[in-house]
């Protein structure tokens, strides 16, 4: 079960295929086959915080554990990946045999898992992570829990910007694009830089990905402008 929903969580298997459904839904929440837009969510954000000592990075959602995974790999030996899932269940089946489809990364010695809400971790932290990756529900509409609509909204994103080192980023995920989610962000003091990615390498459909820089040490926002949108991968 989802907390706080009636909404329940489905783990299925098909060979070597894993995949994820919504009780209330009936299109999959998740494949094993497609994540590489979530690779992508990591990697760009691990890239922009490159060179720092260290490096702790928060991920909103463990989902089937390819953004942990991504996020392990660029933060490198020294740094350390803080992941918040809200439903117990997913922990438990990444822990088992879904686990090895991103190479278990429950199992690093640099992971730590919050079996809870991610906005808990937010509302906690001051200056703690030097990234945040949201991949949680579908994007900055509440899909499979409209409580997540909190981290996407002004006081959502104020609350993570707190949370951030100076300069640090957050990096979002969404199914799709959302103009207004873009400049709720420039309105929260973040430089806004949107990507698009595949949801698997060279096809599938293309996702959005918000790169939402703080601002320095100083409050300054040195940097490109704001709101640009490319692609990241083909």
């Amino acid at each position: 079960m989802i907390p706080g929903t009636d909404g329940e969580m489905r783990l299925s298997r098909r060979d070597d295929e894993f995949s994820i459904h919504l009780s209330t839904q009936t299109s999959e929440l998740m494949n094993s086959r497609m994540h590489a837009s979530e690779d992508a969510l990591a990697d760009l954000a691990c890239a922009a915080i490159a060179g720092r000592s260290r490096p702790h990075v928060l991920v909103g959602g463990l989902g089937m554990g390819f953004t942990l995974a991504a996020a392990l790999r660029g933060v490198g030996p020294g740094g350390t990946v803080t992941v918040a899932e809200l439903v117990p269940e997913v922990v438990e089946w990444n822990r088992g045999p879904l686990g090895e489809c991103a190479g278990r990364p429950l199992d690093d010695p640099r992971t730590r898992v919050h079996v809870g809400d991610v906005a808990e971790l937010l509302r906690g932290g001051h200056s703690t992570y030097d990234a945040v990756l949201l991949d949680v529900d579908n994007g900055p509409e509440g899909f499979t829990h409209h409580g997540n609509n909190w981290l996407y909204s002004p006081a959502g994103l104020s609350a993570a910007r707190l949370a951030l080192k100076p300069g640090g980023i957050l990096a979002v995920w969404s199914a799709s694009g959302d103009s207004r989610f873009t400049s709720r962000l420039n309105r929260a003091g973040f430089r806004v830089d949107v990507r698009t990615a595949r949801a698997r390498p060279g096809k599938g459909a293309h996702h959005t990905i918000w790169l939402a820089h703080a601002p320095g040490p100083g409050g300054s926002r040195s940097g490109a402008g704001g709101g640009r949108k490319r692609s990241t991968r083909p």
